[in-house]
């Protein structure tokens, strides 16, 4: 029986298991170097980047919400598109890419913390199996997620982080610097572009499926309680996610003009919290990151066998769970520089068509209207994205005609092909549905 709604602390649970679920190793690495490579103008650049790194995982929770699934959010589009989609989103956001990022990201931060003379590729190989078989463990009981994830690794994640900001904020010789390319001009605009690197608009449209179960198991079974709760987990996860992005923004900030050169937010957070903390601090950062780590490897597991098993149920839950486990042990022993270069094709091939679903997604009792609008949109938007992050990738001095386009300089050069899709697919709409009412 539901009770059409959570009591605040069960909500609050909820909350602070999706922050969980999201905040993992590039929310981690990402602002600081934003925050120092930006300097004067942090405010615009992350304004930009909160766009893209929380305002749009949080209106694609929602999408996902009103329109059902990801699934049925991108059948819209054509239904062997919703398959290689969807299937290629939880393949990014889990074994292929996210997945084995956690558990590098974690190895680099405890390197400081080993003793001198080990092999650092023994001791990643080691660590990377002790990982993933602690997160497959846990991720054999998803609906358990909230009272994991909500109740004792969330919060001491988020008072971890606060210590270690804190200690930036109230550093009296914090000064901010000139700009640093490539926030030196369009900063607004780079921070949008760097929110990609995220991945949490990705994750937005496949973790409502375990959040939903884990409300369920509080006992809202109904459709708009299960809307209505996911939102406002949502909304709360969010305005988290800002506070904290805010405060790891500012302690890039105030190491850049000693750390001009870095390249790696890790590399920031470790230098602000020894200059704070000393060695103390050193093991904070990586108790830190170990924990955000975790708790997204348990997510993204539990995420990605949820799906795989339900899409092919002759093959049960726990073994895709194993099977994504060992693949991503695998992938994370070629270490986080090689992972972080692969993904930025990837993630700008995928990004747009995402952007476009959920925009869409939040008003498709309009485009609904118009069928013909949901395949012209994506398939111009994927068109261009998929073009452009190919060229990106192999041919990087090559010209493409798509980069005459307006805002192309922005990177956004799939918004006007977006927009002339919209307008094709309403005119081919309305001429189908004349020639259907003429019969």
């Amino acid at each position: 029986m539901s009770t059409q709604k959570l009591t605040s602390k069960q909500s609050l649970f909820v909350g602070v298991t999706l922050f969980s679920m999201f905040f993992g190793a590039g929310n981690l690495i990402i602002p600081p170097l934003l925050g120092l490579q930006a300097g004067e103008a942090v405010v615009p650049a992350m304004a930009g980047f909160l766009v893209t790194g929380i305002g749009l995982p949080m209106l694609g929770i929602i999408a996902v919400g009103l329109t059902g699934t990801l699934r049925e959010l991108a059948s819209r589009v054509h239904p062997v598109f919703a398959t290689l989609f969807v299937a290629a989103v939880y393949l990014e956001i889990g074994p292929c890419l996210a997945i084995p990022r956690t558990s590098s990201t974690s190895f680099e931060m405890l390197e400081p913390l080993l003793p001198a003379g080990v092999s650092l590729e023994v001791a990643r190989l080691v660590f990377s199996i002790v990982f993933f078989a602690v997160a497959y463990l846990l991720a054999m009981h998803p609906n358990a997620l909230t009272r994991l994830l909500g109740r004792v690794t969330g919060p001491a994640l988020i008072v971890l982080i606060v210590a270690v900001v804190c200690g930036a904020l109230l550093d009296p010789a914090a000064t901010t610097v000139a700009a640093q390319a490539p926030y030196d001009n369009g900063a607004a605009m780079q921070g949008f572009l760097t929110g990609y690197q995220t991945m949490d608009l990705l994750a937005s449209l496949t973790f409502g499926l375990v959040i939903a179960a884990n409300i369920r198991e509080l006992g809202v079974t109904d459709e708009a309680g299960l809307v209505r709760e996911v939102s406002r987990a949502g909304v709360f996860a969010g305005l988290l996610m800002g506070l904290i992005y805010c405060g790891l923004a500012w302690v890039g900030v105030a190491l850049a003009p000693e750390l001009a050169g870095a390249t790696n937010g890790a590399e920031i957070l470790s230098v602000s919290a020894a200059q704070h903390f000393g060695m103390a601090g050193t093991v904070v950062v990586a108790a830190i990151f170990l924990l955000a780590c975790l708790n997204v490897c348990i997510g993204l597991i539990s995420c990605c066998g949820t799906y795989f098993s339900e899409q092919l149920p002759k093959i049960p839950y726990r073994v895709w769970a194993l099977g994504f486990a060992v693949f991503s042990c695998a992938v994370s022993n070629v270490g986080l520089d090689a992972i972080l270069a692969f993904s930025v094709p990837l993630l700008n091939a995928l990004y747009p068509v995402a952007i476009v679903l959920v925009v869409m997604g939040m008003l498709h009792r309009v485009f609904d209207r118009y069928p013909a609008v949901w395949p012209c949109v994506v398939g111009l938007t994927g068109a261009v994205s998929v073009a452009t992050a190919v060229r990106d990738a192999f041919f990087a001095d090559t010209w493409l005609p798509v980069d005459a386009l307006p805002f192309a300089a922005m990177g956004l050069n799939w918004a006007v092909p977006a927009v002339v899709g919209g307008l094709a697919g309403f005119v081919i709409s309305l001429v189908l549905q004349r020639k259907s009412a003429a019969k």
